[in-house]
């Protein structure tokens, strides 16, 4: 997705998704202004970073010499710290301008559990990457916000988030999570398992972004859901050549499976252990999908099959956080219970 960045002002507040996949970023009155890839090219030798985001992608895969380009985030949490910084203060300046003369107050989200050296972790790459101060606001209620959901109220809500590197659910109430699980298993995982079947099956080498194509041009989790077929190009692994395949919405399905799988295990594990009152207001208000791979296709209906309960997404699930935390940048007053902003 791209944006006219000269139509952009200074903004003294934004909104930072840094996921595993995709970077987005609210800016104060003018909601979403950036979403791009979170990928960086750097030099290996000397670590600079060269580019990011939708140019650093369009490199995966097709460097040579000393350049190199990948994800500093993995499974949710920051791997590379020095290049995290740097694609971030990028992306910010994108946004405000140079960021040492406008430094913003970043509200950020981070994945419901992650220890708290990896909260503190956030933490700084906000603020070396130029934010003035800076929030962290969990994952699922950042979710629930965006969704529309009034979490302070006494009620339960049901959010599953599927973003790249984590699969985040969780039972809200009064502004907090009651109960909850998150595991490594997303969209990331989704795709590397299809590259691996197409590579047992067929002794044929496919890439990420082609399986990432498969998962989304005909990816199923529900034979109901089947779309048919499409050809995809790979490497045959034996002759080294060029191949050609046809792979079925089926076969996607049987490739994700144990990944689907481990995500229903971690849902029924929350849900075991949501108390009966809210398990009735969950009953009553239904399941809320967000995140990128909210929109699989099956995956509404397997759910309501396997919960009895039923099952929607959000009207935009890949940028739900991104809008929660943009609610709560424009009016924090509605969210007292919410983490206050931290400087150094």
């Amino acid at each position: 997705m791209k944006f006219d960045f000269s139509k952009v002002k200074v903004s003294k507040n934004i909104g930072i998704d840094l996921g595993t996949s995709n970077t987005l970023i609210y800016a104060d009155g003018k909601g979403i202004v950036l979403q791009e890839p979170s990928v960086a090219a750097v030099n290996s030798r000397t670590m600079a970073v060269l580019e990011v985001g939708d140019a650093a992608n369009l490199m995966v895969g097709k460097t040579a010499g000393e350049q190199i380009a990948f994800r500093p985030v993995k499974d949710g949490v920051i791997a590379d710290y020095d290049v995290t910084v740097s694609m971030l203060n990028k992306f910010m300046r994108k946004i405000v301008g140079p960021t040492a003369i406008s430094r913003p107050r970043v509200a950020m989200c981070v994945p419901h559990g992650v220890t708290g050296v990896d909260r503190r972790t956030f933490e700084e790459v906000a603020l070396d990457a130029g934010a003035r101060n800076v929030t962290l606001i969990e994952k699922p209620v950042a979710a629930a916000i965006g969704a529309g959901i009034k979490i302070g109220a006494p009620r339960g809500s049901f959010i599953i988030d599927i973003g790249g590197g984590t699969t985040e659910v969780a039972t809200v109430s009064l502004g907090a999570t009651v109960t909850s699980g998150s595991i490594r298993v997303a969209g990331n995982r989704l795709d590397e398992a299809i590259m691996m079947y197409i590579k047992r099956r067929y002794n044929v080498s496919i890439s990420p972004k082609t399986a990432e194509l498969l998962k989304v041009r005909i990816g199923s989790v529900h034979p109901q859901a089947d779309v048919g077929s499409i050809e995809v190009r790979g490497k045959n692994l034996a002759s080294g050549l060029p191949a050609i395949l046809n792979v079925t919405s089926g076969e996607v399905r049987d490739a994700m499976s144990d990944q689907i799988e481990q995500i229903l295990d971690c849902i029924r594990s929350v849900l075991e252990k949501t108390p009966p009152e809210l398990c009735s207001d969950i009953y009553d208000r239904g399941i809320i999908l967000t995140g990128g791979s909210a929109n699989l296709r099956g995956l509404t209906v397997l759910l309501s099959q396997i919960t009895g309960i039923r099952v929607s997404v959000a009207d935009k699930p890949m940028q739900t956080c991104a809008i929660g935390l943009g609610k709560f940048i424009e009016h924090p007053e509605r969210y007292p219970y919410l983490t206050q902003y931290k400087a150094r």
